[in-house]
């Protein structure tokens, strides 16, 4: 087995990359590879068992690099089809299972789905018009039949830059666009997190996050390339995944702000807290509060901060040796990944400067499925400044250098809050929000006003609506009079998108009416 290191050796796409439907044959025959509800399979049990899954999709009669969508709950045939489908020469397209029909309909017309599986609670729930007419549909249960009989395909010998994967965003603006993944992208993607994360045969991961999410999926494909057995998980209460990590000896668990907040207000024995090695967060910025509640939660835990977008996969990690100083920082960036701050005219910014992250280099995606507008604005000929050329994604999001060159997030530019001339992160006034005892979560909005173009609306999620006043009075102690909220608003609960985040989208459809005079 080639080792990490000489793979991380390569500063192109094609070197060391081998197809993602490869990625088992990576580990011991003998160790487990994956356990849940439907028992336990070893490596060379859970190779036979896709082989066999790709032979039955192979056998469906579909034109080389036709879509494959999937619909399911987690277990093998989730689990396995985002290997199954490259390796049968066809593009996997995973539907979150948290989407309704109209979503589902978009995304199979989209992507011109050539078949779908889905659950059969899922399929009835389609209604007329729904699935293309030449899309047959297949439950759940025919694959997994397929899985336990048939004739197994070997893998496949897909050049890198093949399309894999197909995996749709969670339309925070607009409807869902699908960006075009290789087995390149998947294939380094893995290995990166693998080497950065230190993983190892005796890892044991818990996953949580939905495998139609890029963050996601890859804890399968970084487990499974380090030798380690993945836990799938679809829980309904965080206490469910405080029970997984003790029945399991769970050591990784990935996750997203939302789901740290619930996990924190468990109470843990300590006993259980201690098993999990490491934490990885990524899908939304860390506060402070939070670093230090995980941090005193899991003593024995490393925690990774991360930054990613889907046109990328991840981009920067913050190593666990500099949370606890740098507690605020995004890191640097991952293997294979080359992160530039750019100016808008595309120099690279000084120190403390804020410009455009501009992510280079092989993880980058290839653009958006049938969408030549789109992909134009966001994927350009790599700068000047870039040591890699090619393709580079342009992120959106505004951030800031050190002079160690450890990179801090300032805002997305069209997240950015304009009143009266100036430009207020919400970042920075949720930040300052959380600081203060009693609030679990909070979201800065921009609302119109007459007279300043728009004004902030800060919403936070606590117990005790008095809170409110607290947090007023230790911004006006913490920020410029001109980021103060107008009103603040508390909340039970905030709405969560398919992937877990919090639906910032649903927040201010429904909390955005024109603010009121007085705070």
């Amino acid at each position: 087995m080639q080792s990490l290191e000489m793979e991380l050796s390569t500063t192109g796409p094609s070197a060391d990359s081998l197809p993602i439907d490869h990625v088992l044959l990576r580990g011991d025959p003998l160790r487990p590879a994956l356990d849940g509800r439907s028992g336990t399979y070893t490596f060379a049990e859970l190779e036979e068992t896709l082989g066999r899954l790709a032979g039955w999709l192979a056998g469906c009669g579909l034109e080389p690099g036709a879509r494959v969508a999937s619909w399911i709950a987690k277990g093998p045939v989730a689990a396995l089809l985002p290997l199954a489908a490259p390796r049968a020469g066809l593009v996997h397209v995973p539907i979150n299972p948290l989407l309704k029909h109209a979503q589902v309909a978009h995304i199979l017309s989209d992507s011109g789905a050539a078949m779908l599986i889905g659950t059969a609670a899922r399929l009835d729930s389609l209604q007329p018009g729904d699935v293309p007419p030449d899309c047959p549909l297949h439950r759940e249960d025919d694959a997994a039949c397929a899985m336990s009989g048939g004739d197994p395909i070997g893998p496949s010998d897909a050049a890198p830059d093949t399309l894999a994967a197909i995996l749709y965003t969670s339309g925070s603006t607009g409807r869902p666009k699908g960006v075009m993944l290789s087995h390149a992208n998947l294939w380094l993607g893995a290995v990166a997190v693998a080497d950065y994360l230190g993983m190892g045969t005796n890892d044991r991961t818990a996953c949580v996050l939905p495998f139609s999410f890029d963050y996601g999926q890859n804890q399968l494909f970084s487990t499974w390339i380090a030798g380690g057995c993945v836990y799938p998980l679809d829980y309904l209460t965080p206490r469910d995944v405080m029970k997984l990590v003790d029945r399991r000896d769970i050591t990784t668990l990935a996750g997203v702000p939302p789901l740290w907040v619930q996990l924190t207000e468990l109470d843990w024995p300590p006993e259980v807290a201690a098993k999990l090695k490491r934490l990885t967060n990524s899908g939304g910025a860390l506060t402070r509060p939070l670093v230090g509640k995980l941090r005193a939660l899991f003593p024995r835990a490393d925690l990774y901060p991360m930054y990613g977008l889907t046109e990328a996969f991840r981009s920067t990690y913050l190593p666990p040796a500099l949370v606890d100083s740098h507690p605020d920082s995004m890191g640097r960036a991952i293997p294979f990944a080359e992160i530039l701050v750019l100016r808008p005219d595309g120099s690279v910014t000084d120190d403390d400067e804020p410009g455009e992250l501009v992510h280079c280099g092989p993880l980058v995606a290839q653009g958006y499925w049938r969408d030549a507008a789109r992909t134009a604005e966001r994927f350009k000929p790599a700068p000047a400044a870039s040591r890699y050329g090619g393709m580079a994604v342009w992120s959106g999001d505004t951030v800031r250098r050190d002079a160690q060159g450890l990179l801090y997030f300032v805002g997305r530019d069209d997240a950015m809050i304009k009143s009266a001339g100036n430009r207020i992160s919400p970042t920075e006034i949720e930040e300052a929000a959380v600081a203060v005892a009693g609030v679990a979560e909070a979201v800065a909005l921009g609302v119109k006003d007459d007279r300043q173009g728009q004004v902030v609306r800060l919403l936070l999620r606590a117990d005790d609506p008095a809170v409110a006043q607290a947090v007023a009075a230790h911004l006006k102690s913490e920020l410029p009079n001109y980021m103060q909220p107008r009103d603040i608003l508390v909340l039970d609960e905030f709405p969560s998108n398919p992937n877990g985040k919090i639906d910032r989208v649903a927040l201010a459809h429904h909390h955005c009416a024109p603010a009121k005079a007085g705070a």
